[in-house]
């Protein structure tokens, strides 16, 4: 059996999963809002300030699952999307229970699933991270605080301000 190898493509295709999504808000990508659309969503949510929070849900999605899928700094990479996919659930899906056929929570659950499950196996020998010398991000005193505050920041973020029923939306 090859771990390595397996690790590395779930990855990358959970991370370009990710990154696909933060392009679809960024730039309009395979049907999605684009920048300006993403605001206006974010706006219709009550998050306010509108400029401030639709950065960081662009960031986390098209950041995290770039580093995700080349497994750059994967701490803080697969952290950032734990955090997005909570909110992700609270505030979009979490409404339309969890069959994703009903726009439920079924599909980000498992990204936020993969996403937590990389964290603790660590990116694999096949990506940046191997190459690099960043192995004081993978030691529990650093590693478990970075998972801790995104997770604590992610459920904050999806319980207030309470959520406002929006569209679906990538």
């Amino acid at each position: 059996m090859e771990p390595d190898l397996g690790v590395a493509i779930v990855r990358v295709v959970v991370g370009l999963t990710f990154a696909a999504h933060g392009a679809q808000k960024a730039f309009g990508w395979w049907g999605g809002p684009g920048y300006h659309g993403w605001n206006g969503i974010v706006g219709k949510m009550g998050w306010r300030p509108v400029a401030f929070w639709a950065p960081i849900a662009i960031a986390a999605e098209l950041i995290g699952g770039l580093g995700l899928a080349v497994g750059l700094l994967v701490p803080l990479a697969a952290a950032a999307l734990v955090a997005q996919s909570i909110v992700i659930i609270r505030r979009v899906h979490w409404p339309a229970g969890f069959w994703n056929t009903a726009g439920g929570m079924e599909y980000p659950v498992v990204l936020l699933a993969c996403a937590l499950g990389l964290f603790f196996t660590g990116p694999g020998n096949l990506s940046l991270d191997a190459l690099l010398p960043v192995e004081a991000l993978y030691e529990r005193e650093i590693a478990w605080p970075i998972l801790g505050v995104a997770v604590l920041g992610g459920v904050a973020a999806a319980l207030w301000p309470p959520p406002v029923p929006v569209e679906q939306h990538g």
